[in-house]
């Protein structure tokens, strides 16, 4: 018999699963109001109008996909509950304190018992000495569509851990946010503490997270604190975080796993598309946008493939390494990012780009996306599929390296298209 938590943790997959059904397709409040990307004179005018309607790079907080979890959800609490179980800046406090089934040896715990507890004050007087910033796309690992792009900025996780002036036994770091005073809701997430305390392969670090997008993290997005692991999926950035243990268990104990999920999975790159014309004349020219998600390894190419329906497709080739795949055009960097930002650009001293121009230092970049589009050539009438993919920098064509759905997103995308 399956556990109440597993019960649970299927249901919101089922759930987030319908709610997404449409998420490849952008909502009028998703669109943008203004050119993303400046014209190329050489592009052909069809694919260029395609283009011009692309969702903007980087998401409003109000424009953020939810998925989040409790009974009532926390972000849904009055205002008066919020203040009384610590949820808003001048309330709220966290524990990070040794596991006391695995204990860590601490000589100074942040403990409310003691009245050394981190609260938000003195979060900021860490900020004012070490915070960053770095943009990162959110997805769910079961979902597979992006929840939202933003540029998370917060404090280190490893500066308050040094706070607890750790001595030995400190393997690992688990924690969890605002459950309702509810166990059977706890959400809780793990790390290996070497990640906590070293960025690995230029990765930005694991932070507290307390605004997004430049302003303060609101209640739906999991303020007032949040943790935020950039190359994660989007359960281990636990909301409304409260507790942090400093743990001697080898293993990770993340609610997530008794789901079946994969949960030392990084984010890995696909593609999927924004806009396909699902009815087209014979002959006529098909625009088509998509982004890509940039995952741990890169995404070097994006590429696509039209095959009519009634030509055989190829035999021992089930993720279709040897179709005839063509390059779609990787769209570069945006002229206007979006996102509530001032003026659309990207704040002084994020994670990634230059600090004098705003533009990334490298494009694509890992652990955002990027958009990509192609013209596809007229055809003769007939049912259609259109697939993409990605190709990593490692060579790898979506869905390898990592074919399987619990340790990322795997699947190719499939549109049909009818050609009369």
């Amino acid at each position: 018999m399956p556990s109440e938590i597993e019960k649970f943790i299927d249901h919101h997959i089922e759930v987030s699963r319908r709610y997404f059904l449409r998420c490849g397709v952008a909502s009028t409040s998703a669109l943008a109001a203004w050119p993303l990307l400046a014209a190329d004179p050489a592009r052909n005018p069809v694919l260029q109008k395609a283009i011009d309607n692309l969702e903007p790079f980087l998401t409003t907080q109000a424009d953020f996909r939810d998925v989040s979890r409790g009974n009532p959800k926390p972000h849904s609490l009055p205002d008066e509950t919020k203040r009384e179980v610590g949820l808003t800046r001048d309330t709220w406090s966290l524990e990070v304190i040794s596991d006391p089934d695995n204990p860590a040896r601490l000589r100074n715990p942040l403990s409310k018992e003691k009245g050394t507890a981190l609260d938000f004050e003195g979060l900021m007087k860490l900020a004012k000495k070490n915070s960053v910033r770095f943009a990162k796309v959110m997805t769910c690992l079961n979902i597979g569509c992006p929840l939202g792009t933003g540029i998370w900025e917060g404090v280190p996780l490893r500066d308050v851990l040094w706070l607890t002036q750790p001595r030995d036994n400190v393997r690992r770091v688990f924690y969890y946010g605002y459950h309702n005073d509810k166990p059977e809701q706890m959400f809780r997430s793990s790390l290996p503490v070497d990640r906590v305390l070293e960025d690995h392969f230029d990765l930005p670090p694991v932070i507290l997270c307390y605004k997004l997008n430049g302003d303060w993290l609101s209640s739906k997005r999991g303020g007032p604190v949040r943790m935020v692991v950039p190359e994660g999926y989007g359960f281990k950035s636990v909301k409304w975080l409260t507790h942090v243990y400093l743990s001697n268990l080898f293993n990770a104990n993340d609610t997530y796993a008794n789901g079946n999920n994969d949960v030392h999975s990084s984010l890995k790159s696909f593609a999927e598309t924004l806009s396909v014309p699902l009815k087209v004349e014979a002959g006529d020219p098909i625009p088509v946008t998509g982004y890509a998600q940039v995952g741990i390894s890169g995404v070097s190419k994006v590429q696509t493939w039209l095959h009519a329906d009634k030509d055989k497709l190829p035999d021992n080739d089930p993720y279709f390494q040897q179709a005839p795949w063509q390059d779609a055009e990787i769209l570069g960097p945006p002229s206007v990012w979006g996102g509530n930002l001032p003026e659309g650009k990207i704040p002084q001293s994020t994670m990634g780009f230059n600090s004098k121009t705003g533009e990334p230092q490298q494009w694509p970049m890992r652990l955002l996306k990027v958009h990509w589009a192609t013209l596809l050539s007229g055809m003769p009438a007939g049912e259609y599929t259109f697939r993409c993919r990605t190709v990593d920098d490692k060579g790898h064509a979506q869905p390898m390296p990592r074919p399987f759905r619990k340790s990322g997103r795997a699947s190719i995308e499939t549109v049909g298209i009818t050609i009369e």
